[in-house]
């Protein structure tokens, strides 16, 4: 059986079939080379080379000692400074102590951590760092504390959002307030208004509204739809789409959220920051999920999809 070849980073030699062409651009393995020891000059179809002489030796005087080397050694003196210049793990980084020294997180305590006898307790809830005797979550009053670091980031962001969505919601209700005047309008005696406008905005949103063929067309509720852009991010910020007077507000939000692609888990949480909520903007408020479509809402309305508003208050006075 043949010996595996042998590696270049281990031996003083190596297979001049892996490594070597001779003058002519030719694979030495293929016509072979004389080993240059002088009381040799075998023919060898697999020679090897001397990688501190660079001579080609047959299989017995392969080694530096089998070919009396001219420069012995020069291999491992290379391999020797290359391992020298190397960089070692972990050089040039500062190593980070294990626990800083410090006060404990408690207001009354003046106890220092992160020493050998008061290695110090982290709680995970505010991310305060305390000694031994308040580490417990109601030895340090934990419920009060201020969280920092990713816990306050997360807070503050949440907090944030919210601030978003009551401003979108007095935004719309503004919004909703000049609605309600032109509805007022609308509903005055047919002599003192006109009426082909509106009749006109309808039937060119039934045209372009879209929903389920299957509803009757009687029973359809025509609607603008849209998504609030800061709290109900949406890949289609609005649509113009037809529902059914039978529906309840929670069926038609859903429906409206898979159109507009807007993520909702109103099945899956009960926080109202998690929430979608449904704003009648001609009405001015916020509509229950169990209200009936026929009953709050007519064909032309528009409704505006948007999230942690809270319960739905009436947002415009009578």
């Amino acid at each position: 059986m043949a010996s595996p070849d042998p590696d270049p980073d281990q031996t003083s030699y190596i297979k001049m079939s892996t490594a070597a062409v001779d003058s002519r651009g030719t694979d030495a393995s293929l016509v072979g080379s004389n080993c240059q020891y002088e009381y040799c000059n075998q023919l060898d179809f697999l020679p090897f080379r001397c990688q501190s002489c660079n001579k080609t030796f047959c299989l017995e005087h392969r080694t530096e000692d089998g070919h009396a080397c001219t420069n012995p050694g020069a291999w491992a003196r290379r391999k020797r400074e290359a391992e020298l210049v190397r960089q070692s793990a972990g050089e040039g980084k500062r190593m980070r102590d294990s626990v800083a020294q410090k006060p404990c997180a408690d207001d009354a305590c003046k106890t220092i951590i992160g020493t050998v006898l008061q290695p110090g307790v982290h709680c995970s809830n505010c991310n305060h760092d305390y000694c031994l005797a308040h580490r417990l979550r109601e030895d340090h009053d934990c419920a009060r504390k201020t969280p920092i670091g990713a816990r306050a980031a997360g807070a503050a962001q949440a907090a944030a959002v919210a601030d978003g969505a009551k401003s979108a919601l007095e935004r719309f209700r503004l919004w909703g307030q000049a609605k309600k005047q032109q509805a007022k309008v609308s509903l005055a005696p047919s002599s003192q208004k006109p009426k082909v406008a509106q009749m006109l905005a309808v039937n060119n949103l039934k045209k372009t509204a879209k929903g389920d063929a299957k509803i009757a067309p009687e029973k359809r509720v025509y609607l603008y739809v849209e998504a609030e852009a800061a709290t109900a991010k949406a890949k289609i910020p609005k649509g113009e789409f037809f529902y059914s007077q039978d529906w309840v507000v929670g069926k038609m939000l859903d429906a409206a959220a898979r159109s507009l692609q807007v993520q909702n888990i109103n099945n899956q949480s009960s926080s109202e920051e998690d929430r979608l909520r449904v704003f009648h903007v001609e009405g001015g408020r916020l509509l229950d999920f169990n209200e009936k479509l026929g009953t709050a809402l007519q064909s032309g309305n528009t409704v505006v999809l948007l999230r942690g508003v809270g319960p739905p208050p009436d947002l415009i006075e009578a």
